[in-house]
């Protein structure tokens, strides 16, 4: 029975309503001795409260996108088939324009609650190692004859740690915030990707960790690649940004800042600089990964800066804070604008950026299709 949907939701729904009648029925009525009596009772009231928090996560769960499945949810899932040492550049010294062609089969994803137009495939990364579903959405135009010809931006999407490849469009309601604007002209066409970024049961950093996880090389070379190969986009950075919040916002302007020859904007929706802001990430386990991983820091060591711009949101210390440290540092012809949030750390504030984000991200790429 799947983790998420409505179903399981109604039967932890049915187990409170079972627990609440239980003592109201038999509370009086169970039979033996005072010690076995108050056992049947103490074992009602456990079973009370377990149902009572169990409903409230499932509901917490299915609202915020935190786990897909029972496999993250347990860290039972195994998405890593290989992480060997891919070099600085992350592609084990090839080029990535050599790499052989991904040809990829794709299923229209039919659940309502995922909104229209998505499609998903499982994807085997053949540089990082790295197997998961990736989601993309095709805007409008795609199928337009008029546009037959024409190349499209493409955004990838982060989300927080933990969560899900399908919370764009399930939880910030990326279609229906976004879509009105694509079609009114106000927001370019952008190809949406999601790929999976929770490979395992801790946070990856989005960084490449020998022997544990290639996460970087797994959305920044494997998952970009599949992209132009099944799809009318460049891969130019020009026609490429990425966008995250939470966690997801942390590995958003730190791909981009790292890899200018592959983003040329990044969105950030409460982000933060230091791994250490999640305490279940693998780079802020060991000092040299922190720092080395640190969006501030890479900012700062760059030997150009980076041909980037970057939008950071957020309350306080939250996106906020480490945006404003960003745009202290930031050098052209590196562009870092920052805008201030209020509502706090929470889904429904990120969803409200949405159509801001992708009106800055049009502006700032201003992709001719």
């Amino acid at each position: 029975m799947n983790l998420t949907g409505n179903t399981f939701f109604l039967i932890t729904i049915a187990l409170v309503v079972i627990a609440v009648l239980l003592p109201l029925l038999l509370w009086s009525r169970l039979p033996g001795p005072a010690l076995v009596r108050g056992a049947g009772r103490l074992l009602m009231v456990l079973f009370a409260q377990a149902t009572a928090v169990l409903v409230v996560f499932v509901a917490v769960n299915n609202s915020n996108g935190l786990y897909d499945s029972w496999d993250d949810l347990l860290g039972t899932a195994d998405h890593v088939d290989s992480a060997l040492d891919l070099g600085p550049n992350g592609t084990g010294g090839k080029q990535i324009s050599a790499l052989p062609r991904v040809v990829q089969k794709w299923e229209k994803v039919k659940d309502p609650s995922l909104g229209s137009g998505l499609r998903r495939t499982e994807l085997k990364g053949a540089v990082s190692g790295v197997v998961g579903e990736v989601y993309v959405w095709l805007p409008p135009q795609y199928d337009d004859p008029a546009y037959r010809d024409k190349k499209f931006p493409v955004v990838e999407v982060l989300s927080g740690f933990p969560g899900s490849s399908k919370n764009w469009f399930r939880t910030l309601n990326f279609q229906d915030r976004v879509q009105p604007l694509i079609e009114s002209g106000r927001v370019a066409p952008f190809i949406v990707v999601s790929p999976r970024t929770m490979l395992g049961d801790a946070d990856t950093g989005y960084a490449n960790i020998p022997g544990k996880v290639n996460a970087d090389s797994w959305l920044t070379v494997d998952v970009r690649k599949m992209v132009t190969d099944n799809f009318r986009v460049s891969p130019a950075p020009e026609n490429w940004a990425i966008a995250g919040y939470s966690a997801g916002a942390h590995g958003a302007a730190k791909l981009a800042f790292a890899h200018p020859d592959r983003y040329s904007a990044a969105v950030s929706l409460s982000g933060y600089n230091d791994p250490a802001a999640e305490s279940r990430s693998l780079t802020a386990r060991d000092p040299k990964l922190r720092v080395e991983n640190n969006v501030l820091h890479i900012l700062k060591s760059a030997k150009t800066p980076p041909r980037v711009s970057l939008l950071a949101t957020g309350e306080g210390a939250d996106g906020y804070g480490p945006g404003l440290a960003l745009q202290r540092a930031a050098k052209p012809p590196t562009k870092v604008d920052v805008r201030a949030t209020t509502g706090g750390h929470v889904t429904p504030v990120w969803s409200r950026q949405l159509p801001y984000a992708f009106e800055w991200l049009t502006r700032q790429m201003r992709p001719r299709v």
